[in-house]
């Protein structure tokens, strides 16, 4: 696909992001108690923060996660990893596949977020996690649980805001404002999903239909927006 027609459906996804934006504030305010899931979710996306910007970064932790994110996406579409690379100086992957899914997948999949996902439905099968009182350190499980998806998923986001600017190839391969509209959008999706999961008030139908009802009104106050600036140039 030539990078001048991602350009355009770019900017045609425009509206969906705003949609997005703006159905998951109304999730984000039915999501969970304060107690178990904010207070929890906030402390260990702080805790991650702190680390970040104060202490040496743990290149070698990101970059793995980075090329397995790649390896992961190239066999989810069909295809296979050759080689696999990761060091703290850097890493690649060689595979037989390559589409803008997988190029982008690291900056939009949290993979750390998934395995703390992953070993909590393991560990629900032996234990009830979820409705378990027992306190380590003062919190429950489930309120760990919020707590390393805060940290895992800050990880995610700082090293994806602290890498985009530095010129990846996984951006420019496939034009830089296609990749940073389906980046917003994806992780505006995925955390969507997870909060919808967790916030019984609220549904995928319910998202759904706020989303597509706001991305109609962005759409609309574009156009209107456009068809104004037209005709003053005309005029």
């Amino acid at each position: 696909m030539p990078k001048w027609l991602k350009l355009i459906i770019g900017i045609l996804l425009l509206p969906a992001c705003f949609g997005a934006a703006s159905a998951l504030s109304r999730v984000v305010s039915a999501a969970g108690n304060a107690q178990t899931f904010w207070i929890a979710l906030i402390g260990g996306a702080a805790c991650w923060l702190t680390v970040f910007l104060l202490l040496p970064k743990p290149m070698l932790v990101y970059v793995f996660g980075h090329e397995l994110t790649h390896a992961l996406w190239t066999w989810v579409c069909g295809g296979r990893v050759k080689k696999f690379k990761a060091s703290a100086k850097g890493g690649h992957v060689v595979i037989t596949r390559s589409n803008f899914l997988i190029a982008l997948a690291p900056y939009f999949y949290p993979l750390y977020s998934l395995v703390v996902i992953v070993l909590y439905g393991v560990a629900s099968l032996f234990y009830n996690v979820a409705g378990s009182t027992v306190t380590f350190l003062m919190m429950t499980p489930l309120q760990w649980l919020f707590f390393l998806l805060g940290a895992t998923w800050a990880f995610h986001l700082s090293f994806t805001f602290w890498m985009i600017p530095k010129g990846q190839t996984d951006l420019t391969a496939h034009g830089t404002f296609f990749s940073l509209v389906i980046i917003y959008g994806m992780n505006l999706l995925i955390l969507a999903i997870f909060l919808i999961v967790v916030a019984p008030e609220i549904t995928f139908a319910s998202f759904g239909e706020d989303l597509l009802h706001r991305a109609e009104d962005f759409s609309e106050t574009a156009w209107r927006l456009l068809c104004a600036g037209w005709m003053r140039l005309a005029s």
